[in-house]
């Protein structure tokens, strides 16, 4: 590694770090670069152990002796400063000590993604890089397989969802659907049944359902405000709802994901 001290926060070396917390700058550079940012020393191990490329680091001098072992046999450059040059920089305070410009992964084809999973989470539409990152977590920890985004869906690499994901967003196989809902012909075609979380008449309860689950099945998730559209809904086997208490409608997109996952674990 290169190791390059630095005090100038417009230094053009530091492109791929200016101002994120810019949502407009980061969609600019992020996807379309090919890259994407990477956040504590916990993410970018996950990041390296899932075998992504970095291109650069950038940390305050403390926590070299804990970044550096990752990274030094990687011939890049790695940025150290001062935190205030570096908050000037990206215009945050650095509290997880290190960032990583990272090489983004060539997407798997659907087909491929599919081909041994038993639980697949379908993300239609959802906006908000948070629940992104939790649903990618809870499918980690919870045990589905694969995840798959629509067109639409927030950036699973976007630097927020890598963090609140705790790095799982880089170990989970996920892809992005070219299209949306023709997408879903693709699940039946691989002998998934999808099951749709959503408020309708005809749902089934999720214990019921998932006491005669079928063996694949794709559990598709809405947005935050709107949930599920018609059209996902039309294209979907069954309509499944988590039975709720005093009142209570429904769960946070992200909340739901983990409880429906849970009560459709497959065996290990």
């Amino acid at each position: 590694m290169q190791l390059i001290e630095i005090d100038d926060p417009a230094d053009p070396r530091l492109e791929d770090y200016t101002r994120l917390t810019d949502v407009v700058l980061r969609r600019k550079t992020e996807p379309e670069g090919g890259l994407y940012i990477a956040e504590s020393t916990k993410v970018v191990e996950r990041a390296l152990a899932a075998g992504h490329r970095p291109r650069s680091v950038l940390l305050q001098r403390k926590w070299l002796a804990e970044i550096g072992p990752l990274v030094e046999a990687y011939d890049i450059p790695v940025f150290v400063g001062e935190s205030s040059v570096l908050e000037q920089l990206t215009g945050y305070v650095m509290h997880r000590g290190a960032l990583a410009a990272m090489h983004r992964p060539p997407l798997l084809p659907v087909a491929e993604l599919l081909a041994d999973a038993r639980r697949v989470v379908v993300i239609e539409d959802v906006v908000d890089h948070t629940n992104v990152g939790a649903i990618f977590r809870a499918v980690a920890g919870l045990g589905a397989d694969a995840v798959l985004v629509t067109p639409r869906c927030a950036d699973p690499f976007y630097r927020r969802s890598v963090r609140v994901s705790m790095g799982t967003v880089l170990q989970v196989p996920w892809t992005r659907l070219a299209e949306w809902p023709e997408g879903a012909d693709q699940l039946h075609d691989a002998g998934f049944e999808i099951a749709a979380l959503a408020l309708a008449d005809d749902a089934v309860t999720l214990d019921v359902y998932a006491a005669s689950a079928p063996e694949r099945v794709a559990l598709m998730l809405g947005t935050e405000g709107d949930g599920l559209s018609r059209a996902a809904l039309r294209g979907a086997d069954r309509v499944v709802t988590i039975p709720m208490r005093h009142g209570v409608d429904s769960l946070n997109v992200a909340a739901a994901s983990a409880v429906a996952l849970w009560a459709l674990r497959t065996p290990t």
